[in-house]
């Protein structure tokens, strides 16, 4: 929105050129200019490139919004759904990441086989990999955590529908102690996990291992990296 208003000056400064020029000038032009300028802006700060078709797309989406004519209670309503999406991802900086079944299946296999482990998905999201290991393992205390409310209820709905053993936990991951669990399951972002590292050394006991799957930890090089798939993303862990 920043970077939104940062571009208006400069849009109506060219606006108004254009009018003094008598170029044709309507809302569409204003749209497309402001969406030019915004996104050259996101592009000389070095955000993501994802970022500039946002910047690009926003006045655009803005004007057909109030072309639409749609109600004032639906742009509530997708805030309040967005707001229990991602909730707290501008401070954590870690977005919704799905994994796949094969990912699923690679923890599994790193599990004890000797006795019942305790695991936790941290960022559990919608609660694929809790779901999977509680239905593969029954032994297994499978717990998922996550901070966001609306896939933590779907997760935990999906839990108590199919009736599963499968725990899912509304809040942070910072607040456990991560020397209750056997292995610790994170797909997360490079920017957490320098403290996800500090955490872990601090309190994981002898005998049990962290996995991140996709994102590397800078500070210790992995005991162990595999593949779900051939060539695909890796799994990295680390033994304590």
């Amino acid at each position: 929105m920043l970077i939104q208003c940062g571009a208006m000056p400069l849009t109506l400064a060219i606006i108004y050129l254009m009018a003094s020029f008598r170029f044709p000038v309507d809302y569409l032009t204003v749209a497309v200019v402001q969406g030019l300028l915004a996104a050259l802006v996101t592009w000389k700060l070095a955000l993501a490139a994802w970022w500039r078709a946002i910047q690009l797309l926003f006045p655009l989406a803005v004007l057909t919004a109030l072309a639409l004519q749609l109600p004032s209670w639906l742009f509530g309503l997708i805030f309040l759904l967005l707001l229990g999406w991602y909730w707290s991802t501008f401070r954590t900086q870690v977005p919704y990441y799905p994994s796949q079944p094969v990912v699923w299946d690679a923890v599994r296999q790193l599990l004890p086989a000797a006795r019942a482990p305790r695991v936790i998905d941290i960022g559990s999201g919608l609660g694929g990999l809790t779901l999977y290991l509680a239905r593969v393992r029954p032994d297994a205390d499978a717990i998922g955590i996550e901070l966001a409310p609306l896939p933590w209820l779907v997760s935990w709905l999906r839990a108590r529908i199919g009736r599963s053993r499968a725990r899912f936990l509304l809040g942070d991951y910072e607040k456990l102690d991560f020397g209750q669990f056997d292995l610790v399951f994170a797909y997360l972002s490079p920017a957490a996990m320098p403290a996800l590292w500090r955490k872990t050394r601090a309190e994981m006991r002898p005998g049990t291992m962290l996995v991140s799957y996709e994102f590397v930890i800078e500070e210790r090089a992995p005991d162990s990296i595999i593949h779900a798939t051939q060539g695909g993303i890796p799994l990295y862990i680390w033994y304590f």
